[in-house]
């Protein structure tokens, strides 16, 4: 396999210095989404650039499409704000937004210049809102008529505009009033079957279930949960509306956030990486994490050089160090983990760091305890020394309580900061019970977000 993914991007490459379109053309059709997405990590700019150059706007778009959003803002970046703004302007709305957030902010505002007025202004509508909002992943391809609109109307309306109505994910219409505010929903089974003589709002369902321009992600996996939707209309303070929101954008993003979360574990908490990215990039993405926890194990150090008398008097001290740090680091994680689903969840708020230390607390006194004198025992039956016992047991009590209660609050305190709560993560050291924790608990967020499309 690993041969033939050679070649395919080799073949890509030479097919572009030879200006031969049909053939690629023809390529890029058979060939997998994944294949494309893997030779354009491979060529080179010039070639890549050479390629784009070769497709018209609508090949070029599609391609888009199906590569990462950090590989689309490289590939528009690396040509002029005019082509990159007609490539742009083929695909949805929230796709160009996913594209041109990822983009250096003076390319965004030349691409927007370059594209026509009403496209930029949907895409600039988008950007106004935070990317975990309804408002930024909402689309604005939809059907909405006035209610006092007939079916004939409407139908004359859909075939004069078929061809821009064809790019739509066209499930329902949505009525309004005058001034634009949310009335209910139109089925097109209700509307194709209707006289054309009836008006709309004879056939909506009236006060349907909407989603407000403002709410946070994880209150849009709750809406998606409770109702088996593919999508739902967004409106604004007024009760307008001004967008629509999918089923599949939202469990896209919400993965995209446990991904997100999944890296900073990881301690890349620089942002998305992949290996293609410039060398230098990513070495300072990880830096981020790594120089941090340099630093925090540098002062762990520091208490253990402080205590080297002791600890030469009693030599077998030294073997139940790191045990005591892994086990509290277990259990600091553990405490990292249900912070960030609940934050996530919306269960507790980031004011509530007393009430998350007082409840972390018993957990770490109880686990605490019960592994500390599993430990001190086991230093008692060693040595056949108690006071080495009970110094082990003690340590790791200690230790254990202390862990939970700032791996319970810090996440909340990052939120409160406005920061991502799953940085916590990052400068803790790592060890594999914590990292299996971690995982498990994203594994667990992306389960609960997963959802039947076609219900």
């Amino acid at each position: 396999m690993t041969d033939e993914k050679r070649e395919s991007w080799e073949y890509i490459r030479e097919l572009t210095e030879n200006k031969d379109i049909t053939g690629l053309l023809e390529y890029l059709k058979t060939s997998p989404a994944s294949d494309t997405s893997w030779a354009l990590a491979n060529l080179d700019e010039e070639s890549r650039n050479r390629l784009i150059e070769l497709l018209t706007p609508e090949k070029a778009a599609s391609i888009l499409q199906t590569i990462t959003e950090d590989q689309a803002a490289d590939v528009i970046e690396s040509i002029n704000a005019t082509d990159a703004a007609g490539i742009l302007d083929i695909l949805p709305t929230d796709a160009q937004v996913d594209i041109l957030t990822e983009v250096e902010t003076k390319n965004a505002e030349a691409i927007l210049s370059a594209m026509p007025v009403d496209s930029a202004k949907k895409a600039r509508q988008i950007m106004q809102y935070q990317p975990d909002v309804a408002g930024g992943i909402m689309s604005l391809e939809f059907l909405a008529y006035p209610e006092n609109m007939t079916v004939g109307e409407v139908l004359r309306d859909l075939r004069s505009h078929h061809e821009t109505y064809s790019d739509y994910e066209v499930q329902y219409a949505y009525i309004i009033s005058k001034d634009g505010k949310l009335k209910g929903v139109l089925r097109m089974r209700d509307l194709i079957l209707a006289k054309t003589t009836v008006r709309v709002q004879q056939l909506m369902v009236r006060d349907p279930h909407w989603v407000n321009v403002d709410d946070p992600l994880e209150n849009l996996v709750r809406f998606f949960e409770d109702h088996k939707f593919i999508g739902a209309p967004v409106i604004d303070l007024n009760h307008r509306l001004v967008g629509v929101i999918r089923r599949a954008r939202v469990m896209e993003s919400a993965a995209d956030r446990a991904e997100s979360s999944f890296l900073h574990v990881s301690g890349i908490v620089g942002g998305e990486e992949f290996r293609y990215m410039p060398l230098m990039h990513r070495s300072m993405r990880r830096l981020s994490w790594l120089s941090i926890n340099i630093v925090l194990n540098i002062i762990a150090a520091s208490v253990i050089a402080f205590y080297q008398e002791t600890l030469a008097a009693v030599i077998a001290l030294a073997v139940f160090l790191p045990i005591i740090s892994d086990m509290s680091g277990c259990s600091g994680n553990q405490a990292v983990a249900v912070s960030i689903r609940e934050l996530t969840l919306g269960l507790v708020k980031p004011s509530e760091i007393l009430k998350v230390c007082f409840k972390e607390a018993g957990v770490g006194i109880l686990n605490g305890v019960i592994l500390g004198v599993l430990l001190g025992l086991v230093g008692f039956l060693w040595k056949g020394d108690v006071y080495l016992g009970i110094v082990v047991a003690g340590a790791l009590a200690a230790n254990t309580v202390l862990a939970v209660c700032i791996g319970g609050s810090v996440p909340l305190i990052l939120r409160k900061l406005k920061m991502d709560p799953a940085l916590a993560s990052g400068p803790i050291p790592l060890n594999a019970c914590a990292a299996r924790q971690r995982t498990r608990s994203l594994g667990s967020f992306n389960a609960s977000i997963r959802c039947d499309t076609d219900a």
